[in-house]
């Protein structure tokens, strides 16, 4: 029991550690906020350790839900300041109504994206593709989700 609690102190030394380093690369540590896409969700944003980012993304639609986990990793455009261009994969639950036969898929995804800081004031956002692989019966590739991301940022 002694060891896990070490453990875990560590990792939540070090998580802490490269959090306040990573504001310096993107601008921002966390942000939370909205994904326009056919129909909308909820955006939280943050980065773990320089350029990478965790985003957790719930949409929400007429036909159902998608709960979405991405790791994001982010690189700086030249002369570019606030702008930066990020690449990752993710994972996703849907949860579908009458038309998709009322069922749950899981998924992988990947995402390939631009993020913008603006300079001076709160706001971060963001556009992506997301194509996506969802498992089970009349499922496969679906390559249309991803969206604008508006993020009001937290740190």
């Amino acid at each position: 029991m002694r060891k896990i609690f070490v453990k875990s102190l560590l990792c939540a030394a070090a998580f802490i550690f490269f959090s306040q380093q990573s504001s310096a690369q993107s601008g921002y540590q966390t942000a939370l906020g909205v994904k326009v896409w056919d129909g909308g969700g909820i955006s939280l944003k943050h980065f773990v350790n320089g350029n990478n980012a965790l985003e957790g993304i719930g949409y929400f639609w007429r036909q159902g839900a998608r709960i979405t986990g991405l790791y994001e990793i982010h690189g700086a455009i030249n002369n570019a300041g606030g702008l930066q261009w990020y690449i990752g994969p993710g994972a996703h639950v849907g949860f579908y109504n009458d038309r998709y036969g009322n069922r749950s898929f899981i998924g992988i995804d990947g995402v390939l994206g631009l993020d913008y800081k603006f300079n001076g004031a709160p706001i971060n956002v963001s556009i992506d593709w997301q194509p996506s692989f969802e498992f089970g019966d009349t499922r496969g590739f679906v390559g249309n989700w991803g969206g604008l991301g508006i993020r009001y940022t937290l740190k």
